[in-house]
């Protein structure tokens, strides 16, 4: 525990003085760590009411730990100032960490409103501690002499890290270059907010209610049913709501028999943010957040944001970026044309002599496999029960790599009633920390799939780590089982990737816990889980139909590991679509920013001869959160950079006997418990044993090597 207890009184005092409810305040569960195993959050005792006093409280209390630092007068050490920096900020970090997994996975407008109001003010009391001179005066003493401080390399690591964050922050500007800095990095934090939230605002605004089952032909009863069910929760009687993802293509495209529903569920999807109808328009933000980017990078002397956020990555420059990029244009075009002419063979079998259009290419992607692979979406399904999936899929297999068992609990409090909880526990019997899982979609979570933490990992703090995996699957009608899309499936692997990151981390420092590597290298671990969906032995144990309990047929099981890679150069070129937008966004400069977000969408498409209309990109500006509100900007890439590594790792631990402790144990050891503790790049050398192969990847995707 940290030695601020007299600190944290006297601001409780302060507060307590300009507050009426006593009671509430002496009894915020953000005030002290929690009680319950490994600190999880206490959501029996959490409310709306208690996040601001305790932000409040926590910012007053970290900047007094700052000032401590800042102003001892002895002279700067590694321990009292480094180490010190990293002991700093406990109760906010608590604090932000339960609200910032609240605000994703089950808001409301009390929480946004707190979100909004907080956003500013988080990224204030960032600059107040970054661009405090006499703090950084000892980061930079101790910075030049460091190689004179007998540093382990994690330290050294960290020493040069925190140097970089204060020099990346502004420390080395003027005055006046810091009062603009603060003022860009205000607006930005509330943009940002902004933008997430008309996000999940859209996710409602454009759900297509369906009045005629008729028109839902193709879809199977269950599906019928919980579209039945998400209506009348909307106050839609004897309607059908069909919910649009994060994505502009949507899964249930595949199954609508009707064309022309296909195209509004399409159309729903992907204009979006435009101010369709009067609808909600972003433009104004992706416009505005384009600019500051591109004026915060100048004042860093950088000539735009893609070269000042691809710096610190593994990439480190743009130009590295753009050549892995387009190298693999050429082949990615060439595999998505040959998919296309078995798409329009399909076409016209059905009688249709119109163009390719987006809303017809999943659905006949689909009638391609059935015909080639004989696989039909709802003959798979009945073997992907989503519980059989998690304990007998994805728990089996980190059992049989790691050794690692999980142990549901139902004594903790949850955030929502569809949140589980587990126990992990190492080969040992000793645990590791706790699993929350929450795999159901609902209004109040935002789209897509993601992990994060509760409590991250560090032996400074005598932590251990609490994560949570997120999806978005369709929750089943009720008394009906939870039947899930392969793709599901592959994503409950990927994110259980991202935890075991997390749970595995065993690192001194809480700044180098678990997934705090570069966003190039986070994506590793996760996709290095997902091929071990189609691993045969793993699928024999969790592919079982859900009634009768039989294994999924040994020819099915084959044709769906065929079907796999049909269609990847759809998905690779959708992917790389969204990349290119994302990075010449961040490739202007601040006087370069256009006025037309649609027209320098197709202008960014068309100069990678990326355009093709009947393949838009994965996701289009005005709903593209993960640059827009989630951290990625400029670093979409990261996904098919950090594929490079996991197609290579993967294929490495297949020639040194695949799916046995001894693989998983060399993994665990050199990748997943070191956290950002080395060099990520450095760490992945010392266990592949040299370079990544990119024909991996290619391969990993069923594309031409060629």
């Amino acid at each position: 525990m940290k030695n601020f207890t007299l600190l944290l009184i006297a601001s409780t005092l302060l507060l307590f003085s300009a507050c009426n409810d006593h009671d509430a305040m002496t009894e915020n569960p953000f005030f002290e760590p929690s009680t319950l195993p490994f600190e999880a959050p206490d959501f029996d005792r959490i409310s709306e009411e208690h996040f601001r006093p305790a932000f409040e409280t926590g910012m007053e209390v970290e900047l007094e730990e700052i000032e401590r630092i800042a102003g001892n007068p002895e002279e700067p050490t590694f321990e009292n100032t480094i180490v010190e920096l990293e002991r700093t900020g406990e109760m906010l970090r608590r604090t932000r960490l339960v609200f910032s997994n609240l605000t994703s996975a089950h808001t409301n407008d009390k929480l946004q409103e707190i979100q909004s109001e907080m956003a500013p003010k988080f990224a204030s009391h960032s600059d107040n501690i970054l661009l405090n001179a006499d703090l950084f005066a000892r980061v930079e003493t101790l910075y030049e002499d460091r190689e004179n401080l007998d540093l382990d390399d994690a330290s050294m690591k960290l020493l040069e890290d925190t140097y970089r964050d204060f020099v990346r922050a502004g420390a080395l500007l003027s005055d006046d270059e810091q009062s603009r800095m603060r003022q860009i990095n205000e607006r930005i934090s509330s943009l940002t907010t902004e933008f997430q939230e008309k996000l999940l605002e859209m996710t409602r605004e454009r759900a297509v209610i369906v009045d005629d089952e008729a028109l839902l032909d193709g879809l199977s009863s269950d599906r019928i049913a919980a579209a039945a069910e998400a209506a009348a929760d909307r106050g839609y009687e004897d309607s059908y709501l069909l919910s649009i993802t994060n994505t502009t293509r949507v899964p249930i495209l595949t199954s609508l028999n009707n064309r022309d529903i296909r195209q509004k569920v399409w159309k729903a999807s992907a204009y979006r943010g435009i101010g369709e109808d009067g609808g909600i328009d972003t433009r104004p933000i992706v416009l505005e957040l384009a600019e500051l980017r591109a004026e915060r990078a100048e004042l860093l002397g950088y000539p735009n944001f893609a070269t000042f956020a691809i710096e610190p990555q593994t990439a480190q420059t743009p130009e590295a970026v753009l050549e892995m990029l387009t190298d693999l244009i050429p082949a990615v075009i060439a595999n998505t044309e040959q998919e296309a002419e078995l798409i329009i063979e399909m076409m016209r079998a059905d009688g249709i002599d119109d163009e390719l259009q987006p809303w017809d290419w999943e659905y006949y992607a689909e009638k391609v496999r059935q015909d080639r692979y004989e696989i039909d979406e709802e003959e798979i399904r009945p073997y992907f029960e989503l519980n059989r999936v998690l304990e007998d899929g994805v728990f089996y297999t980190m059992n049989r790599l790691y050794g690692i068992t999980f142990e549901e609990r139902f004594d903790l409090p949850v955030y929502h009633p569809d949140v589980r909880v587990f126990d992990v526990f190492d080969e040992d019997g000793s645990q590791l920390g706790l699993f929350y899982a929450d795999y159901f979609t609902r209004d109040s979570k935002r789209g897509g799939a993601w992990m994060s933490s509760f409590i991250v990992q560090s032996h400074l703090l005598d932590q251990k780590p609490v994560i949570t995996n997120n999806l978005n699957i369709s929750r089943p009608a009720e008394g009906e089982p939870a039947l899930i899309s392969f793709n599901n499936v592959t994503t409950m692997f990927h994110e259980m990737g991202h935890a075991v990151h997390g749970l595995f981390s065993d690192v001194e420092y809480p700044s180098q816990a678990g997934t705090s590597v570069p966003r190039d290298f986070v994506e590793f671990p996760s996709t290095f889980e997902e091929d071990w969906a189609i691993h045969p032995e793993v699928l024999r144990n969790y592919a079982r139909h859900y009634e009768t309990g039989d294994q999924i047929p040994q020819e099915l099981l084959d044709r769906v590991i065929a079907a796999r890679e049909f269609n990847q150069g759809f998905d690779t070129y959708e992917y790389l679509g969204a990349t290119m937008i994302d990075m010449e966004w961040h490739l202007l400069g601040e006087n370069e920013i256009p006025d037309d977000v649609e027209a320098f969408e197709n202008a960014a498409l068309e100069k990678y001869n990326m355009d093709w209309h009947a393949v838009p990109p994965r996701y289009k500006s005005a709903y593209f959160a993960h640059i827009f509100s989630g951290g990625y900007s400029a670093n979409y890439y990261a996904y098919i950079w950090s594929e490079i590594l996991a197609a290579d790792a993967f294929a490495f631990m297949r020639e040194e006997g695949g799916l046995t402790r001894e693989n998983g144990d060399r993994y665990r050891e050199y990748i997943l418990s070191r956290g950002g503790s080395l060099d990520a790049m450095e760490l992945y050398r010392s266990y592949r044993g040299g370079d990544p192969d990119v024909s991996h990847l290619l391969r990993r995707r069923g594309l031409s090597v060629e």
